[in-house]
C-alpha cells in the first residue's frame, strides 16, 4: 500500500508541474531563462559549486512560481468578487516571486561576468 501512495502522490505532482507549464505564462517564461541559463553554463563549463547554486536559484524561482499560481487560485476559489485582503494575498505571492527572480539574476550575473569577461577579452585579442 505504502508504494501506491508514494507513485499516487509524484503523479499528482507531475501533473502539477503539467498544469503550471500550460496554464502559467510566467512559468513558460521562468522555463525558458532557466534553459537559457543552463545552455550557457554548459557551454562555460561553470564549476560544480557554481551548478549547484545556479539549480538551486531555478528550482526556488519555479517552486516559488507554483506556489504564487497555487495562492491566486485558492484565492479565486473562495471568491469571485473584488476583495482588498484576496488581492494583498495575490500581490504578496507574486511579490516573493519577483523578489527571488530578481536575486536569480543577481545570481547569474555574479557567476557568469568572469567568464564573459574572459570570452571577450579572448575575443578581442583574436581579432587584433
Amino acid at each position: 500500500m505504502g508504494w501506491k501512495r508514494f507513485v499516487a502522490s509524484m503523479l499528482y505532482a507531475l501533473n502539477g508541474i503539467r498544469l503550471a507549464v500550460r496554464d502559467e505564462r510566467h512559468m513558460r517564461v521562468h522555463l525558458t531563462a532557466a534553459c537559457i541559463v543552463i545552455v550557457v553554463a554548459t557551454v562555460f563549463r561553470i564549476s560544480k559549486m557554481e551548478w549547484l547554486i545556479l539549480l538551486l536559484t531555478i528550482g526556488a524561482v519555479i517552486s516559488l512560481e507554483m506556489v504564487n499560481s497555487a495562492i491566486e487560485r485558492t484565492v479565486d476559489l473562495v471568491t469571485d468578487e473584488y476583495r482588498p485582503l484576496a488581492k494583498e494575498a495575490k500581490d504578496l505571492a507574486a511579490g516573493a516571486v519577483l523578489v527571488f527572480a530578481l536575486l536569480s539574476v543577481i545570481v547569474g550575473i555574479s557567476i557568469f561576468t568572469p567568464y564573459l569577461y574572459v570570452f571577450f577579452k579572448n575575443s578581442l585579442h583574436f581579432h587584433k
